[in-house]
């Protein structure tokens, strides 16, 4: 059994804005260039799922859709979580116990024309989640870099620039990914949009079951510092407790997870005492 995420029912600042003023900041600054039809997506998303879309837990990513009634593929702009959001809503679970480094699988070299690059052939992640009985399930995903990396346009099977320059990093990011929905289903099944960019739509199967391991690693030290520091922040509301999180360091976070679900049922309850005030 596993702990299900809710999504807390508080009001956001930013989405309380004018939406022609939300509209500029966005499209000056976490999305230029975007079509205005395109943010708007952004902004019902994060309105429907109670985000901040300042802190720009979606993209706008051009993928190449399959049109049912034309029976052909056009390019879109679809609005896709990142893998920032993934991991948030792990976190906020209560019941995330960490993630393993990327394994690296051999080099390969990847040869287009007279284009190559040396890459990883595959790469392993490994998350972790705090299961109800105490005990801790892994949960690993091994992703094959072929059958992931960007392309630079439809007609060529080159990678993008970002593909160039960080072929492990990006990799990477789409093991983590499937390893975390995994571990948290019911924080969405939805590809990122690291995993997405430049594909065509298609849904994947996610499988995979948990392995068991006997003892839970030890958590990092909860110092009165970082409580006290914690609480001071849960006492301002869930907006400023949800946005000081986001830069909490990953041990400190884990630290904090036990008292996690007490802090954040604090931050609300303060936010709604706040609205009933005013």
């Amino acid at each position: 059994m596993t702990t299900a995420l809710t999504t807390p029912r508080v009001d956001v600042p930013s989405l309380s804005m004018n939406e022609t003023e939300l509209m500029n900041v966005l499209r000056n600054s976490l999305y230029p260039g975007a079509k205005d039809e395109s943010i708007k997506l952004v902004v019902s998303y994060c309105r429907a799922s109670g985000l901040d879309p300042m802190q720009k837990p979606v993209h706008i990513v051009p993928m190449n859709v399959k049109d049912a009634q034309k029976d052909k593929y056009e390019w879109r702009d679809v609005v896709m979580p990142g893998i920032g959001l993934y991991r948030t809503q792990a976190v906020r679970t209560g019941a995330y116990a960490g993630v393993s480094e990327p394994e690296f699988g051999p080099d390969e070299e990847f040869t287009v024309g007279e284009f190559k690059m040396k890459v990883p052939l595959w790469c392993k992640v490994t998350v972790r989640r705090r299961l109800d009985d105490g005990q801790i399930g892994e949960y690993t995903a091994k992703e094959l870099w072929r059958e992931n990396y960007a392309t630079a346009g439809k007609d060529t099977t080159a990678p993008n620039a970002m593909w160039k320059k960080r072929p492990y990093a990006q990799l990477a990011k789409c093991a983590e990914a499937q390893a975390l929905r995994k571990a948290f289903p019911e924080t969405g099944a939805q590809p990122t949009a690291e995993e997405m960019e430049g594909k065509s739509v298609d849904d994947t199967a996610i499988e995979g079951t948990a392995r068991r391991v006997t003892e839970a690693p030890a958590l990092p030290a909860l110092s009165d510092e970082l409580l006290a520091t914690a609480e001071a922040e849960a006492a301002k509301g869930y907006a400023s407790f949800s946005a000081w999180w986001e830069t909490v360091s990953e041990d400190d976070g884990a630290a904090l997870t036990p008292r996690l679900k007490e802090l954040t049922k604090k931050a609300r309850a303060v936010t709604v005492e706040t609205e009933a005030n005013q």
